[in-house]
């Protein structure tokens, strides 16, 4: 069974944790790119009145096909108790090539039991499994087990 790990990291949280994860279980990676400028303070700014108002934006062309995936994880962070735009983007752009799914989000501190049903609504389906992490987890190194638990709850749905 192929999965691949598809995510977007404004900060490198998401990132880090999709690194994490595709060592873990030997996924491929691939890691979305957005053509809008996103750093600093205004990027912050833009980024969530975006998230809000359910806008899209232009990716970079990816590389991995999703259709010869078993599975995809999608990876996000939380923008304003939101999925980022460019998530959103991908998946309005691909979400008939979905077989199965698991999503994960970095946070601030909440957002992700929403984020995580809007996105499963976008996809038309279900997610497998789930994974939530704070920054202050990522800070102090608080995230490994809850990685481990959910790499364990998908390969239990197989």
């Amino acid at each position: 069974m192929s999965s691949l790990i598809i995510y977007y990291s404004r900060t490198g949280n998401t990132k880090k944790v999709a690194q994490i994860i595709s060592k873990e279980v030997d996924y491929d990676l691939e890691e979305i790119i957005d053509t809008k400028k996103r750093k600093g303070f205004i990027g912050f700014l833009k980024s969530g009145f975006e998230a809000t108002r359910g806008k899209l934006t232009i990716l970079k062309e990816i590389e991995k096909n999703p259709e010869l995936y078993d599975l995809l994880i999608l990876g996000t962070p939380i923008w304003n108790k939101r999925m980022s735009t460019p998530i959103r983007t991908y998946i309005t752009q691909n979400k008939n090539k979905l077989k199965r799914i698991a999503f994960f989000c970095t946070e601030g501190s909440k957002g992700g039991p929403k984020t995580f049903v809007s996105m499963a609504e976008l996809c038309e389906m279900q997610p497998i499994a789930t994974l939530e992490i704070t920054q202050k987890e990522l800070k102090k190194d608080l995230y490994l087990d809850k990685i481990k638990n959910f790499i364990q709850e998908i390969a239990n749905s197989r």
